[in-house]
């Protein structure tokens, strides 16, 4: 089987939820001997030479890379705003030097897939179609209106709330217009899966969880800061930033008064300077930054937080968490598409008071902390194998060729 794979983004160095979910299925294909191209937007905001990729995915993946700017500009989403109607999130990725190389590629070799990374890929089908007798599979990484929507509604600036509840309208009719358009649906989880058919498909789907390589995420507890509190996500993502607000101002404040010795600990990469101002601020708070390892860090750590109010389709720092047997204390929101069990693998509180109880909980009981992370080793090890998933894809799609 050969298979083309289209991102937005270069899925390498695999530092957030996306490139985690892109890479980690790349690798599952080579590793089921299965040939592969990658063809990847390199954006100013996630910008990596080529020529530094590892030779372990180099000789085993042809990479072919287009600079697209992409980048967010005040002037451009206003612009947008008054004189089209495509959502601002997707006309940013629409560029005739990728459709260019796509084309070139299409008319150079055969594919018997081409998967799509994301809906922000929908407007190439037609090019696709054009160029290619290939299968062309859409893998949905979540429902990417949804994370506007809620967004919109946790906004508190009336202008702001207006722009962002414009702006989740014009991605959902956005992702409505491509229902169907692609040959094969791969959402990640269950619940987007039916979110897709009420919205009208009727292709072939199959949900495919991203997987993790278990023998990279070891448990190490020989050197964790018992008790302590972590947060590890991109700085720079909204929900992220909207959820942390949240925590610092509802649970935080009055959980370090209670709680003198307890430290908080935040690691993310691209944090606005504003955002690190506010961060430093808190109590008993250390903010870090990007760190070089973050399986090292999250080791080093013992209640792993997810205060997320916005987002969706599946939290891969969740899983790692968990691989990693952490105790995670999660709002319903953030442990979204992911079928833990509350008060068995992990703890999801959703007010205030729950989620201060949970960590407190945590806190006050090494007990409860150490059998929940191993309860949640042990189900990401039987579930969230990269290799077992990959090939239950593969199969779905030798079914479609």
């Amino acid at each position: 089987m050969n298979i083309l794979q289209l991102t937005n983004k270069m899925p390498y160095p695999a530092k957030d939820g996306g490139a985690i979910a892109t890479l980690n299925l790349s690798k599952g294909f080579i590793n089921s001997g299965k040939k592969l191209t990658i063809l990847t937007m390199n954006t100013a905001k996630h910008f990596f030479d080529e020529k530094k990729l590892p030779s372990e995915l180099t000789t085993k993946i042809t990479f072919e890379t287009v600079y697209v700017e992409a980048s967010i500009n005040a002037k451009d989403a206003i612009k947008n705003l008054f004189f089209s109607k495509l959502p601002y999130n997707a006309v940013r990725f629409i560029n005739n030097n990728y459709k260019n190389k796509l084309i070139n590629i299409l008319k150079s070799e055969q594919f018997d897939i081409v998967q799509l990374e994301g809906i922000y890929l929908a407007p190439y089908i037609d090019t696709i179609k054009k160029y290619s007798t290939a299968k062309i599979s859409l893998r949905a990484h979540n429902i990417e209106h949804e994370i506007w929507k809620r967004v919109s509604a946790n906004e508190t600036n009336p202008v702001k709330k207006k722009y962002l509840k414009v702006l989740s309208n014009r991605i959902k009719k956005f992702e409505q217009s491509y229902i169907n358009k692609y040959d094969l649906l791969v959402p990640i989880t269950d619940r987007d899966l039916k979110v897709f058919n009420k919205m009208g498909n009727n292709k072939p789907a199959k949900t495919s969880m991203t997987g993790i390589d278990i023998s990279d995420l070891i448990s190490d507890t020989s050197s964790i800061e018992y008790p302590s509190v972590f947060h590890i996500g991109a700085l720079d993502w909204a929900p992220n930033q909207e959820g942390l607000h949240w925590f610092f101002n509802n649970v935080w404040q009055n959980l370090s008064t209670k709680q003198p010795n307890l430290k908080l600990y935040i690691a993310g990469r691209n944090a606005p300077d504003n955002f690190i101002e506010i961060i430093k601020k808190q109590p008993n708070t250390i903010y870090l930054g990007e760190v070089e390892n973050a399986y090292k860090f999250m080791n080093s750590k013992a209640i792993m937080i997810v205060p997320l109010h916005s987002g969706s389709g599946m939290r891969i720092k969740i899983i790692e968490g968990m691989a990693l047997s952490k105790t995670i204390v999660s709002t319903k929101i953030g442990t979204e598409g992911i079928p833990t069990e509350n008060g068995k693998n992990i703890l999801i509180a959703n007010t205030a008071q729950e989620f201060s109880g949970a960590i407190e909980k945590s806190v006050s009981n090494r007990d409860l902390f150490d059998k929940i992370g191993r309860n949640a080793a042990k189900f990401i090890k039987e579930n969230y194998d990269n290799n077992n998933l990959s090939i239950e894809l593969l199969d779905f799609y030798k079914k479609h060729i």
